[in-house]
């Protein structure tokens, strides 16, 4: 393994392990960019926080025994990098038409067009959630959740570098100008809105961002792990080390939502409450209520289904067959990874029924990919469950059937209970507050967001996490707020 691409070269403006230094073209286009970006963060990153020392990870290696040192930086001076993991010796296009062949070190000019789209996509979503998240600074529950909240947002930004470093290298003019749309385009803008419907909402309060960090950027996990599977090495490797930084956007999801049950168990338990359902009670002890927390479940991964696109998709088998984007966990799979003749059973919306339909696999790509994603989300549940039970309470935070509140796909036109039953338009106006947020709720909690910036302390309505950002005591400062 070269030491050269392990380690991170900082004597350009920017961190590199692809020898920028060598590349004049790409780091001047680059160094074109950079002005164009610190705007953006200027203006779209986290609001009144810019000149605070943050104690945050920056990655130096791609290592991974050993990758990231934590230190004081403010944000704006954080050193946004581009980093591929290690290339592979000898790699070859693990599946589709191209299967067993040498990845392609260069972009295939008959896939160039189906390769710039999907890495746009992508690079739209980076800056989509820090400008969804980018108010969250000042109703923060504690330093710790500022704290990794901007490490989400340093991290995003990157990974806008990393997709706009293979724009700018790979793809020429068309590639510069659409480096240039990703800052021009913003989260909810009438005109110019981002790419993708889910980085459209707004992310009005913590249980909010809890939500979006372990529904929408598990999303982003699914769809990274399959182009990191793509025979275009370059993209291969730089979405196998943006997935190393994606786990702790995930994991401050679901300790999050840990954290908030938790404390509400604990408070209805004090209070000597039985019933969960008991919601008027339950808040007046400045807690989320369990039954509000699954509304807002429902919501957040409803629209992340939506993510993954209409359940059949020629674009999908044409990214596979191409060679350019694969399955999750691809090279796991046990079959010919070329799919001929195949089927995969597609949820449908038939005479007025959700039916089973078998479908050939080829076709059936995005199905396969949102159901490894509902899979991978039932393991939090599980876990959100056991402290919910543990506390002795009878009540189970549930994932909704794929055919409630959806805007893409099968069942776009229709509406369904969290269970699947399906109702009419005068059933769902009835009863879609039982479901989902009502602005009811959404106020409710954002009465409890006010600021906790002591250090050591916490919200009201959230416990403190089980141990502290590489391994710091309770009491460490994680952020230093400029008074």
């Amino acid at each position: 393994m070269n030491v050269n691409i392990m380690n991170v070269d900082y004597s350009t403006k920017i961190p590199n392990n692809v020898n920028l230094s060598e590349d004049r073209q790409v780091l001047k286009a680059l160094e074109g960019w950079h002005p164009g970006y610190m705007n953006w963060w200027g203006d779209m990153g986290p609001e009144g926080f810019q000149q605070s020392l943050v104690y945050l990870r920056t990655a130096y290696s791609v290592d991974p025994r050993g990758w990231a040192k934590f230190d004081y930086v403010r944000m704006p001076d954080y050193r946004w990098g581009i980093l591929l993991a290690p290339q592979e010796e000898n790699r070859v296009i693990p599946f589709g038409e191209h299967f067993g062949e040498p990845a392609w070190q260069e972009v295939p000019g008959e896939y160039r067009a189906m390769l710039r789209r999907l890495i746009v996509i992508q690079g739209d979503t980076e800056p989509a959630s820090v400008e969804q998240q980018r108010h969250l600074g000042h109703t923060a529950p504690s330093l710790y959740d500022l704290r990794n909240l901007f490490q989400v947002n340093v991290e995003e930004g990157r990974h806008l570098w990393a997709m706009v470093y293979l724009l700018q290298k790979y793809f020429g003019r068309d590639g510069r100008e659409e480096a240039d749309e990703l800052l021009r385009r913003r989260s909810g803008d009438a005109d110019s809105p981002r790419m993708l419907g889910a980085f459209n909402e707004a992310t009005p309060d913590w249980l909010s961002f809890f939500m979006f960090t372990y529904f929408t950027d598990r999303d982003g996990k699914m769809q990274l792990h399959s182009l990191a599977q793509s025979g275009f090495d370059p993209l291969s490797r730089t979405c196998r080390f943006m997935l190393t930084e994606e786990a702790h956007h995930m994991f401050v999801g679901e300790t999050g939502i840990t954290r908030v049950v938790q404390r509400t168990c604990e408070a209805m338990k004090e209070a000597g409450i039985s019933d969960p359902a008991d919601i008027a009670r339950v808040r007046a002890l400045g807690v989320i209520d369990l039954p509000t927390i699954q509304k807002k479940l429902n919501l957040h991964y409803s629209l992340s289904l939506d993510l993954f696109g209409s359940e059949v998709s020629t674009n999908a088998a044409n990214a596979f067959n191409s060679g350019v984007k694969g399955r999750y966990h691809e090279t796991q799979i046990q079959d010919d990874h070329r799919l001929h003749g195949d089927t995969y059973p597609v949820l449908k919306f038939v005479n007025g029924a959700i039916t089973r339909v078998d479908e050939p696999a080829l076709t059936a790509l995005n199905m396969r990919l949102r159901d490894d994603y509902t899979q991978d989300c039932v393991k939090g549940l599980l876990r959100w469950n056991k402290v919910i039970s543990t506390a002795g309470y009878d009540f189970k935070l549930t994932l909704p059937n794929v055919a409630f509140h959806r805007a893409i796909g099968e069942f776009r036109e229709i509406h369904a209970t969290p269970d699947g039953v399906l109702i009419d338009d005068a059933a769902w106006n009835a009863k879609q507050s039982a479901w989902l947020p009502s602005l009811e709720d959404g106020d409710f909690i954002a009465s409890l967001m006010t600021p906790v910036t002591s250090v050591g302390e916490f919200a009201s309505w959230i416990s403190p996490p089980k141990v502290g950002i590489n391994n710091k005591p309770g009491d460490f400062e994680y952020v230093k707020i400029e008074t």
